[in-house]
């Protein structure tokens, strides 16, 4: 597990399951929101080089979000290239957990066999006047989620996470 100050992630593999912790400096309604909304997605939501470029959500469940990031860092060497993704909701309580289904597809989102599904629980807690966002993504195998760590899953998710911190305290200075 990787821990440091309460701002920071912290994270542990539990058999086929990666847990992912963070607190935010922001209400548990305002962090739920910005999960919610194609608006504030396109604002936070990729890593550093590959914002979403297309974000389309339909928030409820049984509804699909569908999205691309693309690199637009030249100095990166998938400049130009575009990771699709199309997510299912299950659950949906507003302001305390999110339960989706999240895979790797096409433009037209079709799922690509070829990646690891993961099932996702996101739990949004109060936690002395801000939230403590709790991450639970399942994959099918130990080997599954091993992959998605190989890719630099813990890497992309503190870099989007940052950029979730960044734009909480942009929203709550308007």
């Amino acid at each position: 597990m990787v821990n440091s100050a309460s701002n920071k992630l912290v994270w542990k593999v539990e058999g086929r399951e990666l847990v992912l912790e963070r607190v935010f400096d922001a209400p548990r309604e305002l962090v739920f929101e910005a999960f919610s909304k194609a608006e504030h997605l396109m604002r936070w939501f990729g890593t550093k080089g590959w914002p979403l470029t297309v974000c389309n959500i339909d928030f409820r469940p049984g509804g699909v979000w569908h999205y691309c990031m693309k690199c637009v860092d030249e100095s990166q060497e998938y400049f130009g290239q575009e990771s699709w993704g199309r997510a299912v909701f299950h659950e949906i309580v507003v302001p305390e957990r999110i339960v989706y289904t999240d895979v790797f597809s096409d433009a037209e989102g079709n799922v690509n066999e070829n990646m690891p599904e993961a099932r996702i629980t996101l739990e949004f807690v109060e936690h002395d006047g801000k939230t403590k966002l709790i991450s639970r993504t399942q994959y099918a195998t130990e080997e599954a989620l091993k992959s998605v760590l190989d890719m630099g899953v813990i890497q992309g998710i503190t870099q989007s996470w940052d950029s979730l911190a960044d734009f909480l305290v942009e929203l709550q200075s308007k």
